[in-house]
């Protein structure tokens, strides 16, 4: 169970720690979400979950709602910010997509955060992809639940209160990473990605990067992992060391004169 400080800015006047308990992440990491739920895109068109995870795509998910005065604004802002850095695609090596918690909120609330979004963040790629969804109560509460994302509506505020959290899926719908926080490392992102991705994105160097960093949850961000670091370090000493001797032992091939008898006439 994690409590997440984050989700309080949008409930600061919440008093008691019985309220609190209802903002929290339960982390299912290895779980398939249901993938048959109902939406709405940004354009008012019907369609399912499961349109957004394709083959070999992983998918950056997260629960926000549009009308959030403070903290789902920081929150994508952020990700906006990162996702700049990070040279992976969305819509073409992996999908982006954004769940309104407020059944109350629609089609055209969906429509101006996905323009402002597209614009602030990938004026410079337009063949990027950000889906903003709207949806029902029996929609919205079943993928929150199986994510392990716990949120509630105050009265008093007129607000939800919620954790400040992205997933980070693979394309079958597994849930691979979870990175909390209204800030987020552009590595951290490219290696969530690739290891969601299983080897169907990213480059060599990604996947070297993969194989020297962990995830730490008490850091919340990959450190380099000193047992996988010292391995690559004797692997590369070994590799040189080979290298070196073959180019010696060629270069003292070359210098050996030929015997007598085996000129040529």
């Amino acid at each position: 169970m994690i409590l997440l400080p984050w989700g309080l800015l949008t409930a600061q006047t919440v008093q008691g720690d019985s309220q609190l308990k209802g903002i929290d992440v339960i982390e299912h990491y290895g779980e398939r979400i249901p993938l048959a739920i109902p939406f709405r895109d940004a354009q008012g068109s019907s369609l399912y979950l499961e349109q957004f995870f394709h083959s070999g795509k992983p998918v950056i998910l997260t629960l926000n709602y549009f009308e959030c005065p403070m903290l789902c604004t920081y929150e994508l802002n952020g990700l906006g910010k990162a996702l700049q850095s990070v040279e992976f695609l969305p819509g073409k090596e992996y999908e982006l997509v954004t769940v309104s918690i407020d059944p109350q909120e629609g089609p055209a609330l969906a429509r101006k955060k996905q323009t402002t979004y597209l614009e602030n963040y990938f004026r410079d790629r337009p063949q990027a992809e950000w889906h903003f969804l709207t949806g029902d109560s029996s929609s919205i509460r079943p993928l929150a639940q199986a994510l392990g994302y716990q949120y509630y509506y105050d009265e008093n505020l007129q607000q939800f209160a919620h954790p400040a959290v992205i997933m980070v899926l693979t394309d079958e719908g597994v849930i691979s990473r979870y990175l909390y926080g209204i800030t987020f490392n552009p590595l951290d992102l490219r290696l969530a990605l690739t290891e969601a991705g299983r080897g169907a994105i990213g480059s060599t160097v990604d996947r070297v990067l993969l194989y020297c960093y962990h995830y730490d949850p008490q850091a919340n961000s990959y450190v380099l992992f000193a047992g996988n670091l010292m391995r690559m370090g004797g692997y590369l000493t070994v590799l040189i060391l080979v290298l070196g001797l073959g180019w010696l032992w060629s270069k003292e091939l070359r210098k050996k004169p030929l015997k007598p008898g085996n000129t040529s006439a």
